[in-house]
């Protein structure tokens, strides 16, 4: 999709991602080595009172059912940033549903323009868990010569 074909507030849903303790654990292990995320016994004495998963691999699960949708397809030139926040933990077997909204759109020059997309991403209980800002620079479309 062409810079220009984006809608400022369109929202398009996400379909759900499971958190898999399995590959929430080798994520862990692989990438954010805490007892937290890979000691059952440790995370248990916690105010969690359980492992929960890592905060980017929380992100990453939603990301990666976006990537499905792929919404700027092989206009997408590249990504510019993402800003996630986090406000609950994320424990095994939880389902995280998002919805992807575009919230700015910047025309750079004639050729690309940067599309922001705000996610909002909740458990199966509805609460909100974090928010992504991420921004991709998109393709304008050719200009007629």
């Amino acid at each position: 999709m062409y810079f220009e074909e984006f809608e400022l507030g369109s929202k398009t849903q996400i379909e759900p991602a499971v958190i898999n303790k399995e590959d929430m654990i080798d994520f862990a292990q692989k990438y954010d080595m805490i007892p937290l995320h890979t000691d059952e016994e440790y995370a248990k004495s916690t105010i969690f009172g359980n492992l929960i998963a890592p905060g980017v691999m929380s992100f990453m699960s939603v990301w990666a059912k976006y990537l499905e949708i792929d919404l700027a397809g092989d206009e997408l030139l590249a990504g510019k940033s993402t800003k996630i926040e986090w406000f609950k933990p994320v424990y095994a077997e939880d389902v995280l549903s998002s919805t992807c909204t575009v919230s700015k759109l910047t025309k750079r020059n004639e050729k690309n323009g940067i599309v922001e997309l705000t996610f909002e991403v909740f458990n199966q209980n509805r609460e909100l868990v974090l928010t992504d800002i991420t921004e991709m620079i998109v393709k304008c479309k050719p200009t007629k010569q």
